[in-house]
């Protein structure tokens, strides 16, 4: 008669798929702390919005998170959207039935939809651990400098995808926890309207140097003509995470808005 062994092996592996089953449900769970419960759609069977938390796993209980700045903060909770300048979604369906794709409304680059849409967030500027201001131009913080080596790019023209001038390169704006280059400031040419200046983000960005010597940097999502709208600061010296997301979300609408061919398909 055999006497029984422990198979460690198959415990072993049994032991892993349910510890992985349940970090998937701990995981799945407390990513439910932002943005819920859901706001249902009010063209639906139900007639008008409702609140709605998902299948399973359900919403976990409130958290409350203690920020930096002494202030607390209490997830989940219920989002209230207000339709202001911050956030504005200019579209309508495409279908009469729910969940149908949107189509933008005016300006598509403008419109919060597909590549140019933006969460809504903080309308205060975010700190370094000490205090000061995170992203900043060089005028302000003077600390930084430009690598030896690397070119200087401020005064460098900035071009469209048309191949038109869109501005000149006034400043560089910096992340001061980072230690690296955000945003190039543009001042805009005389032949767009206003005399403001506007924000490039680093990565929609290509720093180009032609035959003559001179750098430039070439911006493949939006127009010469298309730097006048880029959505402006409330205030020329710091800029704000909603800010941030409306700026980089017109770069980005553009991708696909700059003009009506790139909604077409793609055909080689």
């Amino acid at each position: 008669m055999g006497i029984a062994r422990f198979d460690w092996g198959l415990w072993a592996v049994i032991f892993f798929f349910v510890f992985l089953a349940s970090l998937v449900v701990y995981l799945r769970k407390e990513d439910k702390r932002e943005g819920y419960p859901l706001i249902s759609d009010p063209n639906d069977k139900y007639g008008a919005p409702r609140l709605v938390s998902g299948t399973l796993p359900r919403v976990p209980m409130a958290k409350t998170f203690l920020l930096k700045d002494g202030r607390t903060i209490k997830v989940p909770r219920q989002e209230k959207v207000e339709w202001d300048r911050n956030y504005k979604l200019e579209a309508q369906p495409t279908a009469p039935w729910p969940g149908s794709p949107l189509e933008p409304i005016g300006n598509p680059m403008k419109s919060a939809i597909g590549p140019g849409a933006y969460a809504k967030r903080e309308d205060t500027p975010e700190t370094t651990w000490h205090g000061k201001l995170k992203i900043v131009p060089m005028r302000v913080a003077t600390e930084f400098t430009v690598c030896e080596g690397d070119p200087d790019l401020r005064g460098a023209p900035v071009k469209g995808l048309c191949g038109g001038q869109g501005g000149r390169v006034s400043d560089i704006w910096v992340d001061r926890s980072e230690n690296r280059i955000m945003y190039y400031e543009v001042e805009l040419s005389p032949h767009t309207s206003g005399k403001n200046r506007v924000l490039l983000p680093q990565c929609f960005a290509k720093e180009t140097r032609r035959l003559d010597g001179v750098w430039e940097i070439r911006v493949n999502s939006i127009t010469a003509e298309q730097f006048r709208d880029v959505p402006r600061l409330s205030n020329a010296d710091q800029i704000t995470p909603q800010e941030e997301d409306m700026v980089c979300a017109y770069y980005g609408g553009g991708t696909l808005y700059a003009y009506p061919g790139r909604e077409e398909p793609f055909l080689p």
